[in-house]
């Protein structure tokens, strides 16, 4: 039976799959919402029940701790770690160059955004199976890279090499302790333990789950689950170097997926033979076997069959063994960490070539890249406005929205900053020269009827307030009928900024004392003095 089983493209099972496991959120949720209460108290119980901290233990490494770490590690892998931290930050540094701060001009004034990083970051690397420092190494320092004022480390049973790390990544503190009691610490705060602004890095189902659980509580990088890697390949590429690349992602994780889509059932086979060899000597191959278990091969084709398959995947890791690799590369859309040609091995990435590897898993690479230095970074937009006259038109716009839409607090806030081109603060929109043309503003009153009491009554003298008039109520009979209003200038009639969008017109009637009752009123014609004027809601 082959190591890696074959399939074809349509057995290919889809990896697309909820990153939470239900069971690992059902156990996660009381141990984070403890932490979130208790704070301290509860953090040290867990981390003691998972044999993380011994009674008493110190449950915060400083930086004088992580310097004697870095001072009691070899000079070797102290270049090493040094060497490697430099790669990941000037990655992070060029990447955070095409981000930059700008404005442009809109009616008015002028509209920008800024581009600032949270100030607390929390970086979690995994301690169980395998310690990690390079995880430390990328998210530390791309945290500062970005900018962050305060950086926390959590990972669980920390050895030299994760303090050193930790140290040289420019750390504030590590905290020895993992899982979702960790991730709750990052996230509420535990007693010395200042919250975080954003929590990142991999780990196992329980971390992922915890994550998902104080996200929008703080900033989360994604919900990684287990490691996968796709090698696509052609009749030229090296079988050796294939399987070796395989077995580095088999070696992981028991649940890791190493996958490879090759153009022929020889090199298929050929790729079989030196998994069986290089397997047969790994120190990790018990991991390693049951990883490969997970894992396939498919022959396709052509080239651009294989790049169909890899896109439906979206897997985390894709690697490129074949001669026309950069022609491949910008064919390809969907996957976490791309590399291209037979020398960008994927653990060159893992280790700290520049980009960092921690990368989305699940087919989620569809939607979401890897951390990055724009994990931390906030881009926040603002705007100025100066000149009323020049934003008229955008203003106005805001008004009929606000109507449009029945936020009438919206347009009313909007109407009070409109300007004319010529100055003036502009009065609740009316049709021009409807019933006041031929009036003397300064001289003469313009009469509106309106009903003594009642929900109506309410509102107009509201509409009146909003206009910015001045009036004085008086009571007297009504005995004129309301007629629909005209406006045959305009393309709607206006609104009124306290009614659900309903229009109302203003009708002039013939001038008239209050009295008996005046049968022979006029209603048809407009006077050339005004007259009363009635609004019809």
């Amino acid at each position: 039976m082959p190591l890696l089983r074959r399939l074809a493209v349509s057995e290919v099972p889809a990896i697309r799959r909820d990153p939470v496991d239900p069971k690992a959120r059902e156990i996660a949720e009381p141990i984070v919402e403890a932490v979130r209460v208790e704070g301290e108290p509860a953090l040290r119980r867990y981390a003691e029940q998972f044999g993380e901290l011994r009674p008493g233990a110190k449950l915060i490494y400083q930086r004088d701790d992580l310097k004697a770490a870095w001072d009691g590690i070899g000079d070797d892998e102290r270049a090493c770690l040094l060497r490697t931290m430099q790669r990941i930050r000037a990655f992070a540094a060029a990447q955070k160059a095409t981000v930059r701060e700008m404005s442009v001009q809109i009616p008015g004034g002028k509209a920008g955004h800024t581009v600032s990083p949270v100030e607390a970051a929390g970086c979690y690397a995994p301690g169980g199976r395998y310690p990690l420092p390079s995880t430390v190494l990328m998210t530390a320092t791309t945290a500062r890279v970005a900018g962050c004022s305060r950086v926390v480390v959590a990972s669980p049973r920390p050895t030299q090499m994760t303090l050193a790390a930790a140290f040289i990544a420019e750390a504030d503190i590590l905290i020895p302790v993992g899982g979702a009691h960790a991730i709750a610490a990052l996230a509420y705060g535990a007693g010395p333990i200042a919250a975080c602004d954003a929590v990142v890095g991999p780990g196992n189902m329980f971390v992922t789950a915890a994550k998902s659980l104080v996200s929008g509580r703080v900033a989360i990088d994604m919900l990684a689950g287990p490691s996968e890697c796709l090698v696509i390949a052609d009749d030229a590429a090296k079988p050796a170097l294939v399987a070796a690349d395989l077995l580095a992602q088999a070696e992981h994780d028991p649940s890791a997926l190493p996958a490879l889509i090759c153009l022929s059932d020889a090199f298929a086979e050929a790729v079989e033979k030196e998994v069986a060899q290089q397997l047969a000597i790994l120190p990790t191959s018990e991991i390693a076997s049951q990883s490969l278990k997970n894992g396939y091969t498919v022959v396709v084709p052509t080239i651009d069959a294989a790049a169909e398959l890899s896109d439906r995947l979206a897997v985390e890791h894709v690697e490129l063994h074949t001669e026309d690799h950069m022609e491949l590369m910008h064919k390809l859309k969907h996957y976490g960490g791309l590399f291209v040609g037979e020398g960008a091995a994927e653990v060159l990435g893992d280790y700290g070539a520049g980009p960092n590897h921690t990368l989305p898993t699940g087919g989620t690479a569809r939607s979401y890249g890897g951390l990055s230095v724009f994990t931390f970074l906030r881009v926040r937009t603002w705007m100025s406005v100066d000149d009323a006259t020049e934003a008229y038109e955008m203003v106005s716009d805001g008004v009929r929205l606000g109507e449009m839409e029945g936020l009438l607090g919206h347009a009313h806030a909007a109407k009070l900053r409109l300007r004319e081109p010529c100055g003036g603060v502009i009065a609740p929109r009316v049709a021009p020269n409807i019933c006041t043309k031929s009036m003397n503003m300064q001289r003469e009153r313009l009469h509106i009827a309106i009903p003594k009491k009642g929900r109506m009554s309410e509102k107009c003298v509201k509409f009146l307030e909003a206009a910015g008039l001045e009036y004085t109520r008086c009571f007297f009979p009504l005995t004129s009928p309301f007629f629909p209003a005209h406006f045959p200038h305009m393309s709607h009639p206006p609104l009124s900024p306290y009614t659900t969008g309903i229009p109302f017109g203003i009708h002039q009637t013939r001038p008239r004392r209050c009295g008996p009752r005046d049968e022979s009123a006029d209603h048809d014609r407009l006077p050339a003095r005004g007259g009363h004027c009635k609004v019809r809601w």
